[in-house]
């Protein structure tokens, strides 16, 4: 690896505070930026625009989504900017390549019955059922991510005020959310049953702290079990913003309880169909009613 890479990797982690993920994301684009470069007999800090274009190009062929190209495009302009900074080159080869548009992609949520369903009668008996079904309540009445709820511990959970807190979430971040009385139920019959003096909140049949691979698991089983194919982590996620918005949650309350850094983000589980937004547009606006609804209401 050469040691621009070494020293631009470290400075994400030290000074950027960098998440594991990123780093291998980085890392593994970098080095492929690299190999590609160093088979031509060009430095990594030698390329020109030409070589990053036909570098992508390649990639583009491989692997065509819009998300995976902007991602790298995003990781060589980061690269190239730092090593700017750094006085290592004058110029940004990468700065003025277009990004590839990403394409719009409707999350994947439940209807109100199919999220009944698959918390009433999650995968596995007895234990882990209780185990399970707490997990589905939580993680759909707090919209919790997956990573989220697994490092959950006991101590985060008030089964009083009916909130959690959420200690390093995405970009590090600590945010406390509420949740249901469903899900403070749930929560109270696996307290109830659950052994073990580990303080995490969720634990495997070791009396271990349960996986993110292991919820991952839960989840996608106790909809196979129940009929609904192509239940994830994310699914009840998005079903807890979906049925929110649709109920009249405002667009920044779900933010905070998501734990989005920007509102575009979530405007992406807007999914509250026409007949909701004709009937609220009808019920709000002064101007959608029809001048006997106007004299009418005015009347009462």
């Amino acid at each position: 690896m050469p040691d621009s890479i070494r020293r631009f990797l470290s400075c994400l982690r030290a000074e950027r505070g960098a998440s594991a993920q990123t780093l291998r994301a980085y890392r593994s684009d970098l080095l492929a930026l690299h190999e590609t470069l160093d088979a031509q007999g060009v430095a990594v800090l030698q390329a020109r625009p030409a070589d990053l274009r036909r570098h992508l190009a390649r990639l583009s062929a491989r692997a065509p989504a819009a998300s995976s190209m902007r991602r790298r495009l995003s990781c060589y302009r980061s690269f190239y900017r730092w090593a700017v900074a750094e006085g290592l080159i004058e110029r940004s080869p990468a700065e003025h390549l277009s990004m590839p548009r990403a394409a719009v992609r409707v999350p994947r949520f439940l209807d109100v019955p199919e999220v009944d369903a698959l918390i009433e009668q999650p995968v596995q008996e007895g234990w882990y059922a209780t185990r399970n079904r707490a997990i589905l309540e939580l993680m759909y009445g707090a919209g919790l991510r997956v990573g989220e709820l697994a490092a959950l511990d006991r101590d985060d959970v008030d089964l009083d005020e009916r909130l959690v807190l959420v200690r390093g979430g995405k970009g590090g971040k600590d945010r406390q959310v509420p949740f249901g009385p469903p899900a403070a139920d749930a929560l109270r019959a696996w307290l109830a049953t659950r052994e073990g003096g580990v303080p995490a909140l969720f634990l495997n049949r070791y009396l271990t702290r349960l996986s993110s691979r292991a919820v991952h698991r839960i989840v996608q089983q106790s909809g196979v079990r129940n009929g609904i194919a192509g239940v994830h982590p994310h699914a009840l996620r998005h079903s807890c913003a979906t049925h929110l918005l649709a109920g009249g949650a405002d667009l920044r309350a779900i933010q905070e309880q998501l734990g989005h850094a920007s509102l575009s983000t979530t405007q992406r589980y807007a999914h509250v169909s026409v007949e909701r937004l004709m009937e609220v547009y009808r019920a709000a606006h002064p101007h959608a009613r029809t001048a006997d609804d106007r004299v009418s209401r005015d009347d009462e």
